[in-house]
Order: C-alpha cells, then structure tokens, then sequence
C-alpha cells in the first residue's frame, strides 16, 4: 500500500475533461475508456475534470498540472470563432441540428474550461494533445477556425470523386476513409513501417461533422483527407517529446482504431501518439520539479523571525506606494525605513535578489528617495504659503491672473506641439 501512495505522488498528472451526457433525466459526466487505458499504460495518472458548472474558474486547484488530453464531445460555440454562421441559412442551421442532434447542443462551460487549458498549455509549453474535438479546441484557441459543418461548407462544393464521408452513424466504429500523411512529421515516423512503398495513405475512423477551416499559423499540417480537410496537425517548435515538448491536435481517433471484435489496433502505430505523449509529460515534470526545487527552509530564532517579518512588511509598503501611487502615511515611514536601512546595509546584492526586487516592481531604496522628496516638497508648500500671506488681496489677485495666462499659453503650445508630432508619424 505503501508503495502504491509513493507511485501517485511520482507520477505525472494528465488532465481530461469530462463530457456530459443524460442517462435516466440526470446528467452524467464521462470519459472513454480507451483515453484512460493508455495514459495509464504509458505511466501517467489521468485526472479528470468534471464538467460542472463554475470548475472553469477553479482549474488552479488541479495544480500540478504535467500534460493535458482533450478529447471528443460537443461542437464549440461558433461565436468563439467566426463572428458570423459562415453564409449557412437559417434553414440549413436547422437541418444540421437535426442531422447532428447529440453534437450541436453547444456547452459553454465544457468551451470555457477546455479554452483555458489549452491557453494554459499554450502559455507555460505544457504538454498538449487534442482528439477530435480536443483539436478543434486547440486551433481555436490559438486564433483558427473551424467549418461549422463539412457536408454543408466543403462537401457539396467538390467533384463526386473528392467528396469524403466523415461521420456514418450507421456504422459508427467501422467506418474509415482515407488520409495522406505528410512526410517527416510525427505521424509519418509513427505509421512509416504500415504504408505502402509509394504510398502515404492510411485509413482512419471517422465521427466528426466539423473540422479545421483555417489552420492557425504556428501548427503545420500532417494529414489531409482526399477533399482537403486537414487531419492532424502539430507545431514543430513545440514537439520534442525527450525535453516535455508536445502540443499537436488529431483530428480522428487513433485509440478506437481496432479490429473488428478485438481489442488489436489497426495498426501499429497507433497509440504511438499516446506513447510520445507521455513522454512529454513525464520528461516536463522532470523539469518542473528541477525548476521549482528549494533548499531546506532556514530556521530563525524568534528575534530574527521578527526583524524579518518587520523587513517583509516593508517591503510590500514599498510596493504599494509606487504601484497604487498613494502618499505615504507618516506613521507608516518608520516601517518603509527598516527596508531601506536593510538594503543600504546589504549592498552587495546577487543577481537573483536584484531580480527578485524588481519583480517585485519597487526597491525601497527608491521608497526612501521618495520620502525625502515629500519632505521637500511640503517644505516648498510652506514657504509658499507664508509668502502669500503677506501679500495683498491685489498681489495675489494679479498673481493668479498671471498663472492662469501662462497656463492658457501652456495649453495652446502643448497643442501645436502634440499636433505637430501626430502629422509627423502620419507622414
């Protein structure tokens, strides 16, 4: 038992979203199972995400997050990716609805989670794979679109010989068509011993009435189906499974390509995404941990405890003055000063504590200029102040008519001269 605990502490975590389905009027959240085998084969730990209201805004306490697998479920909200229906009528928005009644139903809590991962993803280089949905997710996110369906959009426009049938419910696991894998891309090496000499055709599955329109910039293709639809995609400046590098979408399911009443894949490359994927995510948690690796916490006594906490403290007084750009409370100053007589002490600072303080975005160095600087001023204001108490009504009477000209004159030249600036960049 002992041992078992370690392991789910060592390994990797990969996390899915769950898809929401209605079995006896309740809703029921699910993942295939096939998703599941094969992260758990490779040596991952599947967490899985519930599809539930509000989780969207609590994917931080999903933390540590290693990889992420999206995978099948309904179509993405179209507003997410095309301001307009694509030129469908109204009349052929209905018949898709009805043709595809168990996709169309648009989740947006599933959108807003899976957008937020993949954007995470995107963000911090974790290891990403998309299936099917998971893949359309993935070009949306990164600024692509999609066709809102392929028979209305795409297939009807095509010569007879060029149209492809991507969803038949009526053999819904059997069916396959073809794809064209492109050469020296990941599925290439994947399927290179199972294609013809000549060739670079496969057959895959198909359950899908939406696919990529426009692929986003960064992916490149690596399989089109005969009509043109693109079948995978990857970004080859994110794909190096050795150093925790994976992001890549397929659009087919290659963990459902089995045989006939056998659990055999059609072939053998097929959980070889699954495999590299893994991969990725077990060698970016090797580098998370090196990277967020701390020594032992020093233990203080209680005197040098305190002197920290009052260091701390004035520290983040320091940050507040200069990024909310308040006035500094005089009973606050003597705290502002313990940091700065901190730093004065301590000159000779390491690069990562120098670092550190401008992250932090103000040293208190500068916080004690800033009191110094106040200090003048109010001085300035003082002596201001006692000046015109001795003049005359019609001494600050002529004073204030000559300020209020000097500023119109201000005005009207700062006017010239920002126009001035904006004909010059028009130029």
């Amino acid at each position: 038992m002992a041992f078992n605990n370690d392991l789910s502490v060592i390994l990797p975590r990969v996390l899915i979203v769950s898809r929401r389905s209605v079995r006896k009027n309740k809703f029921v959240d699910f993942v295939g199972e096939y998703h599941l085998d094969l992260i758990v084969t490779y040596g991952a730990v599947p967490v899985i995400v519930p599809r539930v209201n509000g989780v969207h805004m609590l994917l931080d306490s999903f933390e540590p997050i290693h990889g992420v697998l999206l995978c099948e479920g309904e179509d993405i909200d179209p507003s997410l990716y095309e301001p307009e229906t694509s030129g469908l009528s109204p009349e052929e928005i209905e018949e898709i609805r009805r043709l595809h009644a168990s996709d169309t139903a648009v989740d947006k809590e599933k959108d807003s989670i899976e957008l937020r991962l993949a954007k995470l993803c995107l963000e911090r280089n974790i290891p990403y794979m998309g299936i099917c949905r998971g893949s359309q997710v993935l070009n949306v996110a990164c600024g692509g679109t999609l066709y809102q369906d392929i028979g209305k959009e795409l297939t009807r426009k095509l010569p007879e010989d060029q149209r492809v049938v991507h969803m038949d419910y009526d053999n819904y696991d059997g069916h396959r068509h073809f794809v064209k894998v492109v050469e020296n891309t990941p599925l290439h090496c994947w399927f290179k011993d199972s294609l013809e000499v000549g060739k670079m055709d496969i057959l895959v599955n198909s359950y899908h009435h939406q696919g990529v329109k426009r692929l986003a910039q960064r992916f490149v293709p690596m399989a089109f189906a005969p009509d043109g639809l693109i079948e995978g995609f990857y970004d080859p400046d994110a794909y190096n499974p050795e150093e925790g590098k994976f992001i890549m979408g397929l659009q087919f399911h290659p963990e459902r390509m089995r045989r006939s009443d056998s659990e055999e894949f059609d072939y053998p490359g097929c959980p070889s995404a699954y495999q590299e994927f893994v991969k990725a995510v077990l060698a970016y948690q090797k580098k998370l941990n090196i990277s967020t690796a701390l020594p032992k916490t020093l233990m203080l006594n209680k005197e040098m405890e305190n002197k920290r906490k009052i260091i701390v403290r004035s520290f983040s007084l320091a940050k507040n003055l200069y990024t909310a750009g308040i006035e500094m409370n005089p009973t606050k100053q003597s705290e502002l000063e313990a940091g700065a007589e901190f730093l004065e002490s301590n000159t000779a600072l390491s690069v990562q504590q120098e670092n550190r303080l401008k992250q932090m975005g103000a040293t208190v160095r500068n916080g004690s200029r800033y009191i110094e600087k106040l200090k003048l001023n109010e001085e300035r204001d003082r002596l201001a102040r006692n000046v015109m108490g001795k003049m005359s009504v019609e001494q600050l009477s002529d004073l204030m008519s000559f300020y209020h000209m000097m500023g119109q004159i201000c005005s009207e030249v700062l006017e010239r001269k920002l126009n001035g600036i904006v004909n010059d960049n028009a130029c």
